[in-house]
């Protein structure tokens, strides 16, 4: 099977840095610097020098005159780059970097392998699991990843349904006896890998009444990488942060089920029924 592609854009920003602290006839220090993730490219155009020393601001440097460096997390980082001509002259240029929560998913590449990264987040089905096999969870400033092993296909059109804590209050929102601990606050329901996925705010109804309100959001998810392996489904997605009410807070609660096409039969539930729900920490 061909695997389904969806464009995920990486966001790369640049800097222009200038500075003269002598008198004679100082370089002016100019470089860009391309951000993927935590790690850094560092492309030096500064003319007539003869050394180069760069201080990346978390410990680390070089001596390369354009170097990649991979920063240990999110944070402001000020790297400084000194440099020397070959007359003794000296000059540096200094910038500063923010860099945000990263993750090693990437949504259009064909490929499910960059899962195999992500090591925390990893939930295995309980007895209640049915056709679900395994899930994972990861997340960046702009998405909450997901990725699922089911026994099932793409033609088979399950329905799923994502009970979301989205502002991580138990106080607030839908409680119910099948995942206590958690207010939840968004149901997104449907034949996800069927193009058919709509989201529902709570509205506070009471315990008998169907207390979700149906909204209207445009591109709220997207669908990865798909791949049958054998009767084994697997396929990848992602929740845009910044899309749903809530979901930009520094942590998430879910829980969520698979029902055949027809809703004659509830086919999984992840965490089981009675139990806490998943735990996802968004504070990083």
């Amino acid at each position: 099977m061909t695997p389904i592609k969806i464009t995920l854009y990486i966001l790369a920003c640049c800097w222009l840095c200038s500075c003269k602290k002598d008198a004679v006839a100082p370089p002016d220090v100019i470089y860009t610097v391309s951000l993927d993730g935590y790690t850094v490219t560092f492309t030096n155009q500064t003319e007539g020098v003869t050394s180069y020393q760069w201080d990346f601001g978390d410990g680390g440097s070089s001596t390369d005159k354009s170097p990649v460096h991979t920063y240990p997390g999110k944070g402001k980082y000020v790297p400084t780059l000194y440099v020397t001509t070959a007359g003794g002259v000296k000059a540096e240029g200094s910038t500063v970097i923010n860099i945000a929560k990263s993750s090693a998913v990437k949504l259009d590449d064909n490929s499910l392998s960059d899962w195999d990264t992500v090591a925390y987040n990893a939930i295995t089905p309980g007895a209640d699991g049915g056709i679900f096999k395994k899930a994972k969870f990861d997340y960046n400033s702009d998405n909450v990843y997901f990725y699922f092993e089911m026994t099932s296909t793409v033609a088979a059109g399950d329905i799923f349904d994502f009970y979301l804590d989205a502002d991580n209050n138990p106080a607030t929102g839908y409680v119910t006896g099948s995942w206590p601990g958690g207010g939840y606050d968004i149901l997104i329901e449907g034949a996800m890998l069927q193009q058919w996925f709509d989201p529902f705010y709570f509205s506070g109804a009471t315990q008998n009444a169907w207390g979700w309100s149906g909204v209207s959001v445009a591109d709220f998810y997207q669908v990865g990488t798909v791949v049958q392996d054998g009767a084994t489904l697997k396929f990848e997605g992602a929740f845009k942060r910044s899309k749903l009410k809530g979901l930009t807070g520094k942590g998430l609660r879910l829980a969520f089920t698979a029902t055949k096409n027809d809703w004659s039969k509830t086919l999984g539930t992840m965490p089981d029924e009675g139990s806490a729900p998943i735990f996802i920490d968004m504070s990083e």
